[in-house]
């Protein structure tokens, strides 16, 4: 796992490495908050985590700081109800299609019967996209046509997992926020209609955040808990990014769990989020 995330974040680290060049027992205080604000940690939450701190910090004390962060109050949301349904949330770009795939794998890995439902109709790339993913992955789809009432594509992908006695439903959704106020009432109409098709679906709705984007993704977060409701975030890209440090910035905001990091393009390349791995993989570049 250690070994992954140091891949994951080498960005980061190399960004970090500029600021405090050899690895020492302690640090001051000035250059751990220049690490952290390189890292794209928000300056606000940087100010936090510095309070308290002595004027020279050891690794105890900076892991302690960091892991603060995580230290809230969340419901994984994790039962045995079959089917269990699962909408993915985000804008385009961020990796929603790729990281659905990669879901669909790992449950597909797990002996766990699958289902995909192509429910971002705006576009049609979208569904054809999807549609590869579901015959490379040999998984059944249930897709329309450009245009056609997302709300449908998801009645019928839960209908058709009951029907076969499936363990997963995994729902794509369109993610064009500039049309915020269409894309709200779209979201909640098939929020609705999944709850028709199965009583408490969907089970979890996760955002998918691009990683590039650092903190500034907070605000996309922000928006579409305030629409439907986020119940768990996984995190894209992040290996192609210096802004590690902006999962503090996310998990401090936003106050629920990051279920997992994507890791690269391939199926397999996604990993569980978790806190303490991601703390340590910081400080390793920071402490001998």
């Amino acid at each position: 796992m250690f070994g992954i995330l140091k891949k994951v974040f080498g960005k980061t680290g190399e960004a970090i490495k500029e600021v405090a060049p050899e690895k020492k027992k302690e640090i001051t205080k000035e250059v751990f908050e220049e690490i952290l604000l390189e890292a794209d940690v928000n300056y606000e939450l940087v100010e936090r985590l510095l309070e308290g701190l002595p004027k020279k910090i050891n690794r105890i004390q900076a892991f302690n700081s960091l892991i603060s962060i995580f230290q809230y109050d969340v419901d994984w949301k994790e039962n045995s109800i079959v089917p269990y349904v699962e909408m993915i949330i985000g804008v385009n770009g961020a990796g929603k299609t790729t990281t659905i795939s990669k879901l669909a794998y790992r449950y597909k890995q797990e002996g766990k019967g699958v289902i995909l439902g192509a429910g971002d109709t705006f576009r049609a790339a979208a569904i054809e996209q999807l549609t590869r993913w579901a015959d490379k992955l040999d998984i059944p789809i249930v897709a329309t046509r450009q245009g056609h009432d997302p709300s449908a594509v998801v009645y019928d992908t839960i209908e058709a997992a009951k029907a076969r006695g499936l363990d997963h439903v995994i729902i794509d959704t369109a993610g064009r926020l500039h049309t915020q106020t269409n894309l709200s009432e779209e979201l909640k109409k098939m929020i609705r209609v999944a709850g028709k098709a199965m009583e408490g679906a969907p089970h979890r709705k996760m955002l998918i955040l691009d990683g590039t984007q650092g903190s500034s993704s907070i605000n996309q977060a922000k928006a579409f808990n305030e629409m439907i409701g986020i119940d768990g975030i996984i995190i894209t890209k992040l290996d192609g990014t210096a802004k590690g440090g902006s999962v503090l910035s996310i998990a401090d905001e936003m106050k629920m769990p990051i279920f997992y990091i994507g890791t690269g393009e391939k199926p397999e390349d996604l990993v569980r989020f978790k806190a303490n791995d991601y703390v340590n993989t910081i400080l390793d570049e920071i402490f001998v």
